[in-house]
């Protein structure tokens, strides 16, 4: 039986939902969203999520993400750039303070989307952004309807990444791109969904560089 919408937020979201950076790591929320100035992915804003670098291969990069609190919204739409787009401005209305604090929280330059797989026509995606560091611990309570805060498990994951924006044509390209490499290798990884990140604000056209996230089941194929 196919896992509902909140059954893949529980198992899945552990990664970059449930709290978004639970998808990797444990140590602590301040050492996983850390300064943007120890990574190269990060260049825009100084908050930025963190992993540990397990492996890499010419193919695809194995990371481990610690658990974290992430603010999540679900967007029912027919493609995922017109879902990312309308996520990303019902999260940014809770980061410029629609939540019970009215506090402005400085956004990370990531922005996470989950995406399930054997889905037609209409899919609901789930989209998230981690909370800064000094919020990980007392998240201000979203006051935007379907805005919510979900903290996340932490796990491996296999990560491959492309410049350009983010579509159905991009996004299926690359997942499919990264699950032949790791079904190649003999990857055991969950292939009910896929995480889709991206390091700039969806309102750009341009400096985009995108991911696709497959969650390790076990011990991860590094060769």
């Amino acid at each position: 039986m196919q896992r509902s919408s909140f059954q893949l937020k529980q198992s899945a979201m552990m990664m970059l939902l449930s709290g978004l950076v639970g998808l990797l790591l444990v140590l602590t929320a301040e050492a996983r969203v850390g300064n943007s100035s120890g990574s190269e992915l990060c260049s825009v804003t100084e908050p930025c999520l963190q992993f540990d670098l397990i492996c890499q291969t010419e193919d695809f990069e194995v990371r481990h993400y610690e658990s974290v609190n992430n603010v999540v919204t679900d967007e029912t739409a027919f493609s995922i750039d017109i879902a990312l787009v309308n996520g990303f401005k019902r999260l940014e209305k809770y980061f410029n303070g629609a939540n019970e604090n009215g506090a402005k929280i400085d956004m990370i330059e990531q922005i996470g989307i989950l995406v399930p797989h054997g889905n037609t026509l209409e899919t609901t995606y789930t989209v998230f952004m981690a909370l800064p560091a000094e919020y990980q611990e007392t998240p201000p309570t979203p006051t935007g309807e379907h805005v919510y805060i979900i903290s996340s498990l932490d796990a491996d994951v296999y990560v491959q990444g492309y410049d350009g924006l983010i579509n159905d044509k991009s996004d299926n390209d690359a997942a499919q791109s990264l699950a032949s490499d790791l079904d190649s290798v003999g990857a055991n990884y969950d292939k009910t969904y896929h995480f889709t990140g991206t390091y700039s604000s969806p309102l750009s056209i341009t400096n985009r560089h995108s991911e696709v996230l497959f969650v390790a089941l076990g011990e991860p194929v590094c060769n």
